[in-house]
C-alpha cells in the first residue's frame, strides 16, 4: 500500500466557464509524489475542519505547496507596495492544516509559499516584496523556464538538508518575490542565498521531521538523476512518510 500524504491546494474564486470557485493545484505535485511511491490526498480551503482532521488521521505526511502571497494580516502588518495576490481563505485553511499536522507529528515538506506560511505559523514575519524591502537583494522572481536553476545557496553543514543532499552548496531555481524576514520561534535557518535571503529552514528538536525550502524541488524532478539534491529532498520526505522504511 502506498502511504497517503496530504498536499494543500488553493481556490480560484472565479474559474471555468461559469466563473465559480474552483480547487487548483499544479498537477506536477501529484505526479512527483506518485513517482516517489506516495498517494497524494488533496486538502482544500473548502474542506471543513473536521474533514481535514479526519483526512490527516489517515495520512503519513504533509506537503505545503507553493502559490499566492501570504496575507500580511496573519503576521500583523498592513499591506505594502509590492504585495502580490493574496488569498486569506487559503492562508487560514493552511494554518489550520499545519497545526493539525503538527499535533499528529506528521513529517512536513514546505515548498516556497509553504515555507513562508510555516514561518508565519511559528510567529515569524515576511518581506512582502524582496526587491522593495531589501535593497541589494537580487531578483528572486525567476522568469526562466521551470527547468532552469539560477542561483546558489549555502547550506549549513550541520543541517538535515546537508545530510540529505550531501552538499554544502546547491544551485536552485527561484520563483518567489517574498521571503522570510523575522524567523519563527523554534526554527533554524539552514540555507541562505548569496544575497543573504533565507532559503531553507528546519525545526530542530521537533517530534517530527520538518523541512521548508524556498525553491521548488519538484519542478524538474523527472529529468535529473537520482543523486540530484532535489530528487533526494523528495526521497527524504517519502522515506519519512513510510516509503521504503525510515530515511
Amino acid at each position: 500500500m502506498r502511504p497517503l500524504v496530504a498536499i494543500t491546494t488553493t481556490i480560484a474564486t472565479e474559474a471555468g466557464p461559469f466563473r465559480r470557485m474552483q480547487v487548483a493545484l499544479y498537477a506536477l505535485y501529484v505526479e512527483v509524489l506518485e513517482r516517489h511511491g506516495m498517494a497524494p490526498v488533496l486538502l482544500t480551503p473548502s474542506h471543513s475542519e473536521s474533514t481535514i482532521a479526519s483526512l490527516l488521521d489517515r495520512c503519513r505526511g504533509l506537503v505545503l505547496s507553493g502559490g499566492e502571497d501570504v496575507d500580511p494580516s496573519f503576521y500583523g502588518e498592513p499591506p505594502l507596495p509590492g504585495l502580490g495576490v493574496t488569498n486569506p481563505a487559503r492562508d487560514e485553511a493552511e494554518l489550520l492544516v499545519l497545526e493539525l499536522a503538527l499535533e499528529r507529528e506528521l513529517p512536513i515538506l514546505a515548498i516556497c509559499r509553504g515555507c513562508q506560511l510555516a514561518n508565519v505559523h511559528f510567529g515569524g514575519t515576511l518581506y512582502q516584496d524582496l526587491t522593495l524591502q531589501r535593497p541589494g537583494a537580487f531578483e528572486h522572481g525567476e522568469v526562466e523556464p521551470w527547468s532552469r536553476r539560477t542561483h546558489r545557496v549555502w547550506v549549513d553543514p550541520e543541517s538535515e538538508l546537508a545530510r540529505i543532499t550531501g552538499s554544502e552548496e546547491l544551485v536552485i531555481n527561484s520563483f518567489h518575490h517574498q521571503g522570510i524576514k523575522g524567523l519563527g520561534e523554534g526554527l533554524r535557518v539552514v540555507a541562505e542565498a548569496e544575497d543573504g535571503t533565507i532559503e531553507a529552514i528546519e525545526r530542530p528538536g521537533s517530534p517530527a521531521w520538518f523541512l521548508g525550502v524556498q525553491w521548488h524541488p519538484e519542478r524538474y524532478e523527472a529529468s535529473v538523476p537520482a543523486t540530484d539534491p532535489d530528487r533526494r529532498i523528495i526521497d527524504a520526505f517519502a522515506a519519512q512518510a513510510g516509503v521504503g522504511g525510515e530515511w
